[in-house]
Formats: C-alpha cells, sequence, structure tokens
C-alpha cells in the first residue's frame, strides 16, 4: 500500500522529461514492504489453519446438527469407486480435482482443502501454521497501527485517501482512462486509487484485524462484545476469509496496475521515495 507525500522535487530533471519528486516518506515505505511480507506469511499460514477443518459457517454454531454451512472443501467418492475434489458454494458443488479438496500425485493423494504448495508449511501442521500466522499478525497489526496514526498527523488520509465530492465526479473519466490503458504520472492518485486504498486500508485492514481477534478465546473473555458485533465466532470466520480472498484480488490487480503504470518508476518510488512525473503537468497518475 502507498501514500502520497509531494515533499520537495529534484530540479536537474533532463529536458523532455517530468520533475523528479519525493513520494513516499521513510514510514511510507517502511509499512508497505511490512504488509507485503507479513500478507504473504499470512496467507500461507491462513490456508494452512483452514485446511484443518476447510468449511465456513455463517452463525454462532456450527456441527452435525445445524445446518449453516456457506462455503466447503471436500473429497467425495462416486458410485463407480472414483474419488474427486468438491468445492461447495452455498449447496452447490463443483468438481475442483487436482486444486481443491483434492490434490497431489493421482497415485498418492491428498485430501485437503487447499494444496500443499499454498500453505505454510507445505504439510499439514495446524500448530505451526498458527505460530507463524500469529507472530506476522503482530507485524501486521503494529504497521497498520503506525501507518493510521502518521496518515492522520500528517493529514494525508484526508487529503490522499479519502475522496473528495470532486474526485466522485471524476470516477467515469478515470474508468475510461483506466480501460484505455491511459496513464498519467503526477504523483497524485486518482479517484479509483483512492476508492480501492480507502476499501483496502479504512475497511478490509480493519476487519481483518477485528474478526482475527473475535476468533480467540482469550478475546472473547476479555472483549466478548465482539462476538454480538460478528453474530459468532463462525461467522468472524467467514468475514475473515472474505477479507482474505478481497486482499488477494487487490494485490493481483496492483501488481497489474503497477506494471502497465511503468513497473521501474513505480518500485523506485516505493523503494526510495522518487519518483518522476510526466513532463504534461497536473494529469491523474494511476497505478
Amino acid at each position: 500500500m502507498t501514500t502520497i507525500d509531494d515533499i520537495e522535487s529534484r530540479t536537474d530533471s533532463p529536458p523532455g522529461k517530468g520533475r523528479v519528486i519525493y513520494r513516499h516518506r521513510v514510514a511510507t515505505r517502511l509499512t508497505h514492504w511490512t504488509w507485503a511480507i507479513a500478507l504473504f506469511f499470512l496467507l500461507l499460514s491462513g490456508l494452512q489453519i483452514f485446511n484443518a477443518h476447510p468449511e465456513l459457517y455463517i452463525g454462532k454454531q456450527s456441527g452435525f446438527e445445524f445446518d449453516n454451512s456457506v462455503f466447503a472443501m471436500h473429497a467425495a467418492r462416486a458410485d463407480d469407486g472414483t474419488v474427486d475434489g468438491y468445492t461447495t458454494v452455498f449447496g452447490r458443488s463443483f468438481k475442483t480435482t487436482g486444486v481443491f479438496g483434492m490434490s497431489g500425485p493421482a497415485d498418492n493423494p491428498s485430501y485437503r482443502g487447499f494444496p500443499a504448495w499454498a500453505t505454510l508449511p507445505s504439510y499439514q501442521d495446524l500448530a505451526t501454521g498458527r505460530v507463524v500466522h500469529f507472530f506476522f499478525a503482530w507485524f501486521f497489526v503494529a504497521a497498520f497501527l503506525v501507518w493510521f496514526a502518521s496518515s492522520l498527523i500528517s493529514g494525508h488520509l484526508k487529503r490522499d485517501i479519502v475522496p473528495s465530492l470532486a474526485d466522485i465526479r471524476a470516477v467515469p473519466r478515470s474508468i475510461s482512462d483506466h480501460l484505455r490503458f491511459r496513464f498519467h504520472h503526477n504523483g497524485r492518485y486518482n479517484v479509483l486509487q483512492k476508492l480501492a486504498y480507502a476499501g483496502v486500508l479504512l475497511l478490509i485492514f480493519p476487519l481483518i484485524i477485528l474478526t482475527g481477534l473475535t476468533m480467540s478465546p482469550g478475546m472473547n473473555a476479555s472483549w466478548p462484545w465482539l462476538l454480538d458485533i460478528f453474530g459468532g465466532r463462525q461467522t468472524a470466520r467467514t468475514i475473515h476469509f472474505l477479507c482474505m480472498v478481497a486482499l488477494v484480488a487487490f494485490f493481483v490487480i496492483h501488481i497489474v496496475m503497477v506494471l502497465a503504470a511503468g513497473p521501474l518508476n513505480e518500485l523506485r518510488s516505493i523503494i526510495t521515495g522518487w519518483y518522476r512525473t510526466d513532463p504534461e503537468k497536473n494529469e491523474e497518475h494511476s497505478a
């Protein structure tokens, strides 16, 4: 995740090229890469934890006597004796052999939700998965608190993340530019970026943190109101999983847009802080 901090610009830019501006402060770059590393390990270890019981529910309870399952990955034997992997969503099952429910070589299949290559560790080990998950979860939370405090104090949150009315009016133009792969670089976020980053930073991040806490028995004892807010631990687990899916989708789109907008310039800005703008001024930037 990146932030906009136009602090100063270099005056030694070659003719015909845009200014080089200092776009990202140290705190921005550190939290960005802390999130990137933490989310990588949180995803793989989280899928390991999910595999211990690859089913999601809506409600406060779950079990054989309840019918509140909304998502499941499992293996099932057909009438002819063959075994296939299935993913069930709201009662509808889809054959997902080789990826979900059953994966691995045909002569030695593994009956698990997510395949071995998608979990940490690759073999089934709930205890290790939980240790890794909780370790990086605290790094994730710390980075979020640092980012939120610094953005609130500097005014970045109001200025660069939360869309203004003028930004909302620019939505059609921004969509048109993105569809035509017209990327303009002036160091500012366009409205689609603001909406995406606001959704991730101000909605998905807090939700994934709070639902994670809701699944903790210790937090249930200290903050029982979390269970009331999210409708129980099972519903919180489902919301937690959906937040993970949304973050993976955001990551894929983010990487695609970075590649389309100019990866060297984008990477330089989030590593060193310096970013080259377009020669034309005051055009919206997309990345």
